[in-house]
C-alpha cells in the first residue's frame, strides 16, 4: 500500500492464488480506499455485511456480485455500488479481478 500515487499500471498488480483470493490495498486516503481483489473461478467471497460503501469495478473475468437481495451477473467494465451497511459477496465463474473503491474505514 502507498499513501500517494502518481501513476501505476493496475495490470501489473493483478495476481492469483489457487488456494485463496488475493487482496491488495492499493491506496488509503482520508476520502477513499482503493483495493484490488483477484479470485480464481470458484473462490467465492460469501455474502456478508460491511460497515462501509464500496464501488466495484470489474476489470477482468465473469461472475456474480451480490448486493442485498440483488444478484448481478458481471463482466469487464461493469460497475456495481454496495451502500454502507449492505450485504455483499462475489462469486466468480472465471478468473476475476475487481477494483473496489471504498468509503474510508
Amino acid at each position: 500500500m502507498v499513501d500517494l500515487i502518481d501513476h501505476f499500471d493496475i495490470q501489473g498488480r493483478i495476481e492469483y492464488d489457487e488456494n485463496a483470493p488475493v487482496k491488495h490495498d492499493l491506496l488509503k486516503t482520508e476520502w477513499f480506499n482503493a483495493v484490488l481483489v483477484c479470485l480464481e473461478a470458484g473462490q467465492e467471497i460469501p455474502p456478508h455485511p460491511e460497515p462501509y460503501a464500496v464501488l466495484f469495478i470489474v476489470l477482468d473475468g465473469e461472475g456474480t456480485i451480490t448486493v442485498g437481495i440483488e444478484r448481478y451477473d458481471v463482466t469487464p467494465t461493469h460497475v456495481i455500488f454496495a451502500p454502507q451497511g449492505s450485504v455483499r459477496g462475489i462469486a466468480p465463474r472465471t478468473r476475476m479481478s475487481i477494483l473496489g473503491i471504498q468509503q474510508p474505514h
